[in-house]
C-alpha cells in the first residue's frame, strides 16, 4: 500500500500517526550534493531539472528510498518566485513545484511506507524591518511554491534551514491557507554560534514553531555532528509536551580537496549521532549536505534497527 493510501486517504492522519507511534524515524539526504555528482553546473538551477532531467531526479530519490528512507523531500528548496527569479523562471513557479512533487510521489508509491515532503527553503530576500519584504508578500510567494507541491500530490510540508522567525510564520501561514490538512514540518539552521543568522536560539526556536502551528519541528545543516547534539539537547530540554523533534545534520564539515569542498562525515559518524539523537528522544532523523544515500541506511539501522 502506497503512504497516500494510508488512513483512508488523509496525508495528515497517515503521516503524522506515523511519526507519533515511532514507525517513521528516518528521513532522506542532500538533494544539491547528488545533483552536483549527477553533473549540475554551479549556479545552475536545480529545480529545472525536474522537467529537464527528470529521470536523474527519480534515480536520486530512488536512491535514498532504497536506502530506507521514510520521508522523501521535493527538489524545490530553490522553487518560490523570488528564488526562481534569479534564474529567469519566475513564471514557472506551478510547473517546477509541480513537477517535483509528482516525481518524489511516484517514488516513494514505489516504497511501502514512504511519504513525500514538499520542500521550502528560504526566499532569499529579508523580512521587515531588516528587509523590504512584507509578511503578507511572504505568504503570498510561498502560497504561490506551496500550491504546485500540492498539486503533485505531496503528503506535507517541509520549511527549511530558514533564519527568521518572521520567514517562517509567512510560510506556515501559507501551508494553512493551501492546504489546511496537510502537517506541517519547520527546522532551522543554527550555523551562527548555536544561534540562527537572526538570533534564534533552539529552544525559543521549538517553543515559537510549535506555537505558530508547526507539527514537527527540528534543525537541519548546521555546523557538524557535534554542535546538532548540542542542538538536540537544548531543543529536547525546552520542547513543549507533545512536540515531534527532527534533525538534519550535514554530514560532518567541508574540507578543501584540491578544487573541491568535500564534508568529512561518514556513514558511521551520521549512525553514531543518529544513535545519540534517538536517546535524547528525537522522533525523525534525516541528514543534510554532504550526505548520500550510505548516510541514510546508517541511520535507519539506529533509528529502525
Amino acid at each position: 500500500m502506497s503512504a497516500h493510501l494510508l488512513n483512508d486517504g488523509t496525508p495528515m492522519a497517515g503521516l503524522l500517526e506515523s511519526v507519533r507511534s515511532g514507525n517513521l524515524r528516518v528521513g532522506d539526504g542532500a538533494m544539491g550534493t547528488m545533483l552536483q555528482s549527477a553533473g549540475l553546473d554551479d549556479g545552475g538551477a536545480p529545480e529545472l531539472w525536474n522537467v529537464e532531467k527528470s529521470d536523474e531526479i527519480s534515480r536520486i530519490l530512488g536512491g535514498y528510498a532504497d536506502a530506507g528512507a521514510q520521508l522523501l523531500t521535493t527538489n524545490t528548496f530553490g522553487g518560490s518566485r523570488p528564488r526562481l527569479q534569479m534564474h529567469g523562471l519566475e513564471d514557472r513557479v506551478i510547473e517546477l513545484n509541480k513537477a517535483a512533487a509528482q516525481i518524489a510521489r511516484q517514488v516513494a508509491d514505489a516504497h511501502e511506507g514512504c511519504f513525500v515532503l514538499g520542500d521550502i527553503g528560504p526566499s532569499g530576500d529579508l523580512l521587515e524591518p531588516m528587509g523590504t519584504l512584507t509578511p503578507e508578500s511572504a505568504q503570498e510567494l510561498f502560497a504561490e511554491q506551496i500550491t504546485g507541491l500540492v498539486e503533485g500530490g505531496v503528503d506535507g510540508i517541509l520549511i527549511e534551514t530558514m533564519s527568521d522567525l518572521a520567514e517562517v510564520r509567512a510560510a506556515v501561514a501559507a501551508a494553512k491557507q493551501v492546504a489546511p490538512n496537510l502537517p506541517i514540518f519547520a527546522t532551522l539552521s543554527f550555523d551562527t554560534n548555536l544561534h540562527t543568522m537572526m538570533g534564534v536560539s533552539p529552544a525559543q526556536a521549538v517553543v515559537e514553531l510549535t506555537d505558530m502551528g508547526a507539527d514537527v519541528v527540528g534543525a537541519n545543516c548546521g555546523r557538524g555532528f557535534a554542535e546538532m547534539q548540542t542542538i538536540a539537547e537544548q531543543m529536547t530540554q525546552a520542547r513543549p509536551e507533545g512536540s515531534l523533534l527532527f534533525m538534519q545534520s550535514n554530514a560532518g564539515l567541508p574540507e578543501l580537496v584540491g578544487a573541491d569542498f568535500v564534508y568529512n562525515g561518514t556513514p558511521e559518524g551520521m549512525a553514531e549521532l543518529a544513535g545519540q539523537l534517538k536517546d535524547m528522544g528525537v522522533d525523525v532523523v534525516g541528514s543534510c549536505c554532504g550526505s548520500t544515500p550510505e548516510h541514510t541506511a546508517a541511520i535507519r539501522s539506529v533509528m529502525l534497527g
